[in-house]
């Protein structure tokens, strides 16, 4: 099965600390090596963002800032075979947040990928 976790937390907090970004590097190194880990990124913040939608019949573009109330910081994508090793794997991430970062507060989504190649 195949599940996307995308990140979400405030815009404020600034870059990561070194320790968090060496720890997201090596726990997405051992997600890869176990062959569940497909793929992995920071995102922009909304000032970088452009939606395209639809209202009252009409095509409409926005560019950013977009005003969510909890911006995508990242994302990740696994293939797993449970819905319960892409938990573990997600609370490892977020546990490497709260352990590195003083102060930081985010939470991640995780939702099921369905479509021809999940």
């Amino acid at each position: 099965m195949r599940f996307i976790a995308v990140l979400r937390t405030a815009e404020t907090h600034g870059f990561p600390p070194p320790e968090l970004a060496e720890g997201i590097a090596a726990l997405g190194a051992e997600a890869a090596r176990r062959g569940v880990l497909i793929d992995t990124a920071g995102l922009l913040p909304l000032a970088t963002a452009t939606r395209v939608g639809v209202s009252g019949g009409e095509l409409t573009v926005t560019d950013g800032p977009c005003g969510d109330p909890t911006p995508l910081g990242a994302y990740a994508v696994y293939e797993v075979a449970t819905r319960d090793e892409v938990i573990y794997w997600t609370k490892r991430f977020m546990d490497l947040h709260r352990r590195t970062w003083p102060g930081w507060e985010g939470e991640s989504e995780i939702r099921q990928v369905v479509g021809p190649e999940s």
